[in-house]
């Protein structure tokens, strides 16, 4: 590897160490943005116009695209398809990705047939519960196989990402399983922070604290007007 390769991709880790959770979520956005936008066959967008689709400015679009490199031309804006084809590649969209759900109650079974996870890459390919009466059958294409066999079932599929959907007194201890199957992604729907090491991402789901939000919104009306 020659000094100039080395001195780039030092600098590429630098830049995504500094690169915010926020960033992320709003290039999630922007891809949907883009999808829609390529969906009524436009094809070109400007900064102004993405923002105002997310209620951001203008600059917070342009700081956020500038962390991955230069896709627009000033006055001319960005080429629809061009822009969404990066992102998704920066987001790592694709190619597909293994998936396993822990959890085939209301929730899990709503999720495996989920059609846009496929759509973005996300097949779930394992599913697991402890109810003896779920065991052996088939959600969605996706079979269920006994809570009992996680850790080996993930390790031999080559699970990525796990979504956890179990009630929070068990999600820990599934969470912990998991890992030490190998997941290094979970994505969970429990209502109760997990702690993870170091080298494993997680992203927590939590409904009623986002209605709850909404609630204090409409109890706020003050707050929700803020600027």
């Amino acid at each position: 590897m020659t000094t100039t390769i080395r001195r780039k991709r030092t600098r590429m880790r630098a830049n995504l160490q500094r690169i915010s959770d926020s960033t992320v979520h709003r290039l999630s956005k922007y891809y949907r943005t883009l999808m829609l936008m390529q969906d009524k066959g436009v094809k070109t967008v400007s900064s102004d116009t993405l923002a105002t689709h997310n209620g951001i400015t203008a600059a917070q679009v342009r700081k956020d695209l500038s962390c991955f490199g230069a896709f627009g031309r000033r006055g001319l804006g960005y080429n629809v398809p061009d822009l969404k084809r990066n992102i998704a590649r920066i987001m790592g969209l694709g190619r597909s990705w293994k998936v396993a759900l822990v959890g085939v109650g209301n929730v899990g079974r709503a999720l495996l047939d989920y059609d846009q996870f496929r759509m973005q890459g996300f097949q779930f390919a394992i599913a697991f519960d402890a109810d003896k009466a779920k065991i052996g059958k088939v959600f969605h294409g996706v079979t269920v196989h006994d809570i009992a066999t996680l850790e080996e079932a993930v390790m031999r599929e080559r699970i990525e990402i796990a979504v956890v959907a179990v009630p929070s007194d068990f999600a820990q201890g599934v969470v912990d399983r998991l890992v030490l199957g190998g997941v290094r992604a979970i994505l969970n729907f429990a209502p109760i922070n997990i702690t993870v090491p170091p080298n494993v991402s997680v992203r927590h789901e939590n409904m009623a604290i986002e209605i709850e939000a909404l609630a204090f919104a409409l109890t706020n009306p003050e707050w929700a007007a803020r600027d």
